[in-house]
């Protein structure tokens, strides 16, 4: 807590196309009781929690749950008992368990998990942006408000932890232990080999500079690490000259960053 009284937090955040990030910085921008910083697991690093009151955890759904990238990041996070924290995810087109197993996962490293929240947002998985499935008007107005009721009860309970008041644990979404989790390797068999049309890339260095899986290497053009990539269409996204491709995607299906309709949506 600084000398006004605020609280200190830390929201971790995992984002490949910008659209978490996008509804982190809202909750950052929006809790009064917090003064949250983000940070971006990508980056590599453990932040030191024992320097902030609260955290916050937010990714989004990878084959009906989060990340492996995101699961790996969490276990090595030191035993944190009994501070507080949320558990947040984004979604494009089936939510899955992943706010379920968030909560879990934050839960066994100590944290007292106190909710959480799953918001759908517009989908920036290739195939199923090529397929017409972009769900480019998501979140509806029931969504949105759901979202923003959430955050309000955020910055409800942490005023309540400011003001020296106890709060409960709170368990996300128990009914999703419930339902079935996807193998990973199925995107990558959804991608297949990626190429690199020459003609095109102009060697920015975008796609070895995004690669959370340290799977590209440049040569001086990109070269990919089949046994290090995890499939998850970053370089291919963020390619500005659309030069990564595959057989069955080249010049579709991408999207490099939040759509305007979103941001407008999520405007602090």
């Amino acid at each position: 807590m600084d000398d006004k009284g605020t609280l200190k937090g830390i929201i971790c955040y995992y984002s490949g196309s910008g659209n978490t990030r996008l509804a982190c910085q809202y909750i950052q921008g929006t809790v009064k009781s917090v003064k949250f910083d983000l940070f971006n697991i990508t980056r590599g690093g453990i932040p030191d929690f024992d320097t902030y009151d609260v955290a916050g955890f937010a990714t989004f759904t990878d084959f009906l749950d989060p990340p492996r990238l995101f699961l790996t990041f969490l276990e090595k996070i030191k035993p944190q008992p009994d501070k507080p924290a949320f558990v947040f995810n984004t979604y494009g087109y089936i939510n899955g368990k992943t706010l379920y197993t968030l909560d879990r996962r934050v839960t066994a490293r100590g944290f007292k998990a106190i909710g959480g929240h799953s918001l759908h947002m517009p989908e920036s998985y290739p195939p199923m942006v090529a397929a017409g499935r972009g769900n480019r008007q998501a979140p509806g107005a029931k969504e949105l408000a759901r979202f923003k009721s959430f955050v309000s009860g955020l910055d409800k309970t942490f005023g309540l932890l400011r003001s020296g008041g106890e709060i409960k644990r709170k368990k996300a979404a128990p009914l999703a232990a419930l339902l079935p989790s996807l193998s990973r390797t199925r995107s990558k068999r959804d991608m297949g080999i990626k190429y690199v049309d020459e003609s095109l890339c102009d060697e920015c260095r975008i796609c070895k500079k995004l690669c959370p899986y340290g799977a590209v290497r440049l040569a001086p053009r990109p070269v990919f690490d089949t046994e290090k990539c995890y499939g998850c269409w970053s370089c291919f996204n963020h390619c500005p000259r659309k030069a990564i491709y595959t057989r069955k995607y080249r010049g579709i299906g991408h999207y490099p960053r939040p759509i305007d309709v979103l941001k407008d949506k999520l405007k602090v």
